[in-house]
Formats: structure tokens, sequence, C-alpha cells
């Protein structure tokens, strides 16, 4: 499985061959249990194209691209989850076998537990965007870390192979540019300043942003629709909700918001919605791109209070802090969305264990809040320890993980738990390498556990007081 010779796997008593073995045989296991795969409205919608050979850009041409390219390999979602799949368990595998070889045996047997808990594992069996960004960034990050953990230089093919893995990740999700970007600036083996590797962690995301339009309507030829307007569109009825403002929106727009609750810090979709205010996306919609960017960036500059209470209270949701208990979107899938194009279901089995991921949610394990923090620990831990392998990844998985959760406060429209996946596991993930190397100060412990008891007490709180939330889309729609 580790693409190390076979003297160097079995260093340590045949513990990195063992974790090998065990990712292996959980990924076989989990290939069983949830074959063929779930998939969920987005997948469904992407397969659709791939059946009719016409291609948009409101899901990442990328996946629908080489789903196409795999469709003779088997049928419906089974060759997207199988690559999912064995992309996530190995990398996984590689960093556990990794961790095993410099005799941290018990960091290697917590990565591939973590890997199995359900709510990890069950989202990763759905067919979707997020989780074929994770799969190829979990790859990757163990691919480098089989050679970096050892100190040793990651050999050019596996660069190569990395480098793809990782582009493919930024293709497959628009926003994994925020994560990926940085994980690449922090792993630079060349030596840089911290306020260099800033420098180029920005110009890294500016250049990304500006050549992944051409490569999705140019080189993967997409059509071009209408989703770069949902942030303005949400940002500007969260700016006319909070603000009022006779600026921002026509006076029976802002008030047909209000009427029906379309505005809400969960997700943009009931402004999107015909039945609800979809009459104001298709009035912004039919805006020249410049003028609605110029409409949108001034209503920001001339409420900020506003724009700044929307963003938060999006940002609250999202993250899972102060909501009400049973909020949809969290758990992973139990089944597909129903289709008439021979898209399946996985059995009882993967059944049961996505209800106990979906219990796991509930719990502070499914807060994305809960995770930043640790990420954040997990950060100022990194930065005052000495310069070594374990610490240097770990670094830059914290770095990665808490700059997608950043991006959220300006660029996310929706609340949906899976887009917190990858954060979520770096932060786990930079933990293990920390906690494996070396107990950390007592200082840290003592201060990151009472910023996560507060966030938890919160939390809790919160779900006890609060009217529980619908349960379902159509019920957040209202």
């Amino acid at each position: 499985m580790a693409p190390g010779s076979s003297e160097n796997l079995t260093v340590g008593g045949g513990s990195p061959v063992r974790l090998a073995i065990a990712a292996s045989l959980l990924c076989c296991v989990a290939l069983a249990v949830w074959w063929p795969g779930v998939v969920e409205y987005d997948s469904v919608e992407q397969y659709k194209q791939v059946l009719s050979g016409i291609y948009l850009d409101w899901h990442p041409p990328a996946m629908a691209r080489l789903w196409a390219v795999l469709h003779p390999l088997g049928p419906g979602a089974t060759p997207m989850f199988v690559v999912q799949f064995v992309l996530y368990w190995l990398g996984l595998g590689l960093l556990a076998a990794a961790l095993a070889r410099s005799g941290r045996v018990r960091a290697g047997v917590a990565v591939l537990a973590i890997g199995a808990l359900p709510l990890f594992v069950g989202w990763q069996a759905a067919v979707l965007k997020d989780t074929q960004m994770l799969g190829a960034i979990v790859a990757a990050t163990g691919l480098v870390g089989w050679w970096r953990l050892a100190d040793r230089r990651v050999p050019i093919i596996a660069m190569a192979v990395a480098a793809a893995l990782l582009v493919y990740a930024m293709l497959v999700r628009a926003n994994a540019v925020f994560a990926v970007v940085p994980l690449v600036v922090m792993l630079a083996p060349w030596s840089m300043r911290l306020w260099q590797r800033g420098l180029a962690l920005v110009a890294g995301i500016l250049m990304v942003l500006a050549v992944s339009p051409p490569i999705n309507h140019g080189l993967l030829g997409a059509d071009e629709t209408k989703v770069t307007r949902t942030l303005p569109i949400f940002d500007l009825a969260g700016i006319a909700h909070f603000s009022g403002g006779a600026d921002v929106l026509l006076p029976a727009e802002r008030a047909l918001i209000e009427q029906r609750h379309c505005y809400q810090p969960y997700f943009w979709d009931p402004l999107g919605d015909d039945d609800h205010c979809g009459s104001i996306a298709r009035r912004l919609e039919l805006i020249p791109p410049r003028a609605l960017t110029t409409l949108w960036l001034g209503s920001i500059a001339r409420h900020p209070i506003a724009y700044a209470r929307h963003r938060l209270a999006h940002l609250n949701s999202t993250d899972r802090l102060l909501v009400p208990m049973g909020r949809p979107d969290a758990a992973p899938p139990r089944r597909s969305e129903p289709n008439g194009i021979g898209l399946g279901s996985p059995g009882p089995v993967a059944s049961a264990i996505a209800w106990f991921g979906g219990w796991l949610v509930e719990t502070p394990l499914g807060w994305p809040i809960a995770w930043i923090v640790v990420a954040a620990v997990g950060l100022c831990v990194a930065l005052a320890r000495p310069r070594s392998p374990a610490r240097d990844l770990a670094l830059a998985l914290a770095v990665s993980g808490l700059m997608l959760e950043a991006s959220f406060a300006v660029v996310s429209i929706a609340s949906d738990l899976r887009y917190h996946l990858w954060p979520m596991m770096a932060a786990v993930m930079a933990t293990i390498l920390l906690a494996g190397e070396r107990r950390p100060s007592r200082r840290a412990l003592v201060l990151g556990g009472a910023a996560l008891a507060l966030i938890v007490a919160a939390g809790v709180t919160a779900r006890i007081s609060l009217p529980r939330s619908p349960t379902s889309y159509q019920g957040m729609l209202g």
C-alpha cells in the first residue's frame, strides 16, 4: 500500500505493515457495506450531465468529466464511489503507517480509528464534490507524509501525483483553494519567513481563483450558469433584512422577503425557490455581472454593520454553535436521493451506521466550531515547538483547515456539514501528529480545554433552550 520499500515499511517490528493492512481491510469493508454508494441531489444532477454529455458549471465540471471517463468501468455512481473511498483510505493508511514506522503506533491506530468513525466514513460513502475533495486531499497528505515524517525528500513522481490530486481537489470544489493553497505553502520545503509564506498564500489563492473559470468553461467545456450570483443575492438579502436599507433591494422585494421568511442565515435557497422569493433572484440574475458586483459591494460599504450581522448569523449557523437540535444536512445520508436513472442505495447495515453517525452529529464531534477550537489550539502548540517533520505537517494541516473555515465568513451560502469535512479531518490529524510526538504543555491543555468547554457549554445550552429545528430541507424552506 505504501510507496516506500518493503525494508522501510517493516521497521518497528512490522507495525507499519499491520496498519497498512488494517487500512486496506477497512477500505474493503467500507466498500462492501456502502456498495454501490450513496447519491444526493447534487450527485443525481451531475450524473444526468454524464449521461447527456452537456456540462454546466453549477456543479464542478471536473467531477462530471471524471465520472464520464470512468462510467464505462461500472454503472451509476460506483466508479466515483470506489475512487473516493480508495483515496480516503490510501491517505489514512499511508499516514498511519508512517507514524508507526517512526515508533508512534498508537498515533497511527488513532488515525485509522478516526477515519472509521461513522460521522466521517458515513459521509465519505456519499458521492459528492465535498467527499471527492476530501479523498483527494487526504490521499495527497498521506503521500507527502509518508516521506516527510521520515525526514526524507518527496520523490518527484510522488510529488507529481500529490500535485495532481490537489489540483483535482481545487477543481472539484470551488472553495477548496482556501484549503489547498495554504497546505502547499506551509509544506513548501524551501526556507521562508512567516510573512513570506503569507504573501505566497494570498498570491496563490488569487491566481487559482483567476484561472479556474477559464479551465471550467474552456478546457472542461462547461456552459456558464448563474451560480456565481448566489453569493451576492444572499448577501444583498441579508443586508436588506438587517438594515432595512431602501438602497439595497426594491421595497416590494424587501416586503416579500419578510412576508415569506425568505432570508434565513441557514442557506440562500428560499431566495432562488420559485415558491418563495425566486422572482427576486431572477431579477438580479438579469443584471449585468459588473453592475451586480457594484450593487453588492456598494451595499456592503454603505451597511457594514448589517453585512457583519448577516455574515456572523450565517457563520453561527454553518459552524453549528448556537443552533437548535435536529438541524438537517448534518447526518450522513442513509439512502440515495430518489431518481429514475439507475442510481441505487446501500443496504441496511450502511443505513444503521449512518443513523449512528446522525446521532454523533448532535454531539460536539459533529460541531465544526468545536473542531475549529481544536485546530486553533493545535496551531498555537505547533508554532511554539521547534521544527520537526511531525510538527511541520501538523502546522500545515491546522493552517489549511482554519483557512477554509475562515473563508466561510465571507463566501459561504449554506450550512451543510459536508462543507466542513476537511477542516474537521485536518484538525484531528494535526492533533494526533502533535500528541504522538510530544505531550502538549500544561498551559496549552488548560487554555485549550477551557476554550473547548466554553464552546461545548454554549452549544449544549442553545440546543436545550431553542425550539427544535425542522429536520428536512423542505421544512427549512418553510
